[in-house]
């Protein structure tokens, strides 16, 4: 066949790219399933920020298989993963990198050389990021926010896609820190995992103890993924649609006149701008994810409590009286119907 003369390919259209993408996500699923047992929504919340372009927070007790789910979908994906685990020692310098210096043989002349830490990659797994101190846990901030590292006044560029997911055990553990509001922030979603049923906690001790399964298989090249998520950016929003994300939102700030009386009693600083922002672009994700070229309320009020209950600093009162960032949210809710 002559190649030379054959016209160029149409482009599928967006109507298109949301069948593949529910086809890739069905495809990813199903190797994840391969490994993982239950946390359906887990894998639900960690779909929609990777192709949200989110970073995600996982939050449990040890043991609920927070490491392997994250490390399952990078072997889902075509990209490269690192992995840092968290300890009270680990330096900044640990995560970012740090220079060398180096000398040329020939001429005994000494430079530095800056040699790449484990920040730079397209997925990378923080286990138990709660484990470090704060100095360390800001490491991330400007790869998180800005997707470059800025060393000796240096600007180091990370390659796309790069998504962070943390995993955190609950800070009222031994030996762990609370991350900083700021850092928080950051996260688009937070996944929170509980015990598993009775029949899934059989599975997974049958699994586990057997023999070794085979490799996961990648789904998803680099190009495909940002394709996918240039298309969640096209999605389309109806305006009473971002109305109610920003209602949620500012409603959660105790200053506003239309804040409820458990906000303006129970919440010290409700949810900045990001939050609004978060639950649009999730609110994207989610319904190309279901097979849907449109965004709907249903969407925004689903992912409202994984998206606001990180952001939400509750006041003494609420820690004295038990008051959780749950029960704001869904009190929320139930104030600004749909």
């Amino acid at each position: 066949m002559d190649t030379a003369h054959t016209p160029p390919a149409i482009p599928a259209s967006d109507v298109e790219r949301v069948a593949e993408l529910a086809t890739a996500k069905r495809r990813v699923v199903e190797q994840l399933r391969r490994r993982i047992v239950g946390q359906q929504e887990a894998i639900e919340l960690l779909l929609v920020a990777l192709f949200a372009r989110g970073h995600g927070l996982l939050v449990g007790v040890p043991g609920l298989a927070k490491t392997s789910l994250v490390s399952s979908l990078a072997q889902t994906l075509s990209l490269s993963s690192n992995r840092i685990q968290f300890t009270p020692d680990l330096m900044p310098s640990d995560i970012t990198g740090t220079d060398v210096l180096e000398q040329d043989a020939s001429t005994g002349q000494r430079h530095f050389r800056f040699v790449r830490g484990p920040i730079f990659t397209n997925i990378l797994l923080a286990d138990e990021i709660n484990r470090t101190p704060p100095k360390t846990q800001a490491a991330l901030l400007q790869a998180m926010e800005e997707h470059r590292v800025t060393a000796s006044g240096t600007t180091h560029l990370i390659e796309a896609p790069y998504l962070v997911f943390a995993t955190q055990n609950p800070i009222e553990q031994e030996g762990t820190y609370p991350l900083p509001e700021a850092q928080l922030d950051r996260f688009m979603l937070q996944i929170d995992m509980g015990y598993p049923a009775e029949a899934e906690e059989l599975e997974i001790v049958r699994r586990t103890t057997a023999p070794e399964p085979e490799p996961l298989q990648g789904v998803l090249s680099r190009d495909s993924i940002l394709e996918l998520q240039a298309l969640v950016r096209r999605v389309p929003v109806a305006p009473h649609v971002i109305a109610h994300a920003v209602a949620l939102v500012r409603g959660s700030r105790p200053a506003e006149a239309a804040a409820g009386s458990h906000v303006k009693t129970f919440v010290a600083f409700g949810a900045g701008p990001r939050a609004s922002q978060a639950l649009i672009l999730a609110a994207k994700a989610r319904a190309v994810l279901d097979g849907r070229y449109a965004a709907e309320i249903e969407d925004v009020r689903a992912l409202a409590l994984p998206i606001m209950r990180h952001r939400l600093v509750m006041s003494f009162r609420a820690e004295a009286e038990g008051v959780r960032p749950t029960q704001i949210i869904d009190e929320l809710l139930q104030r600004h119907k749909a």
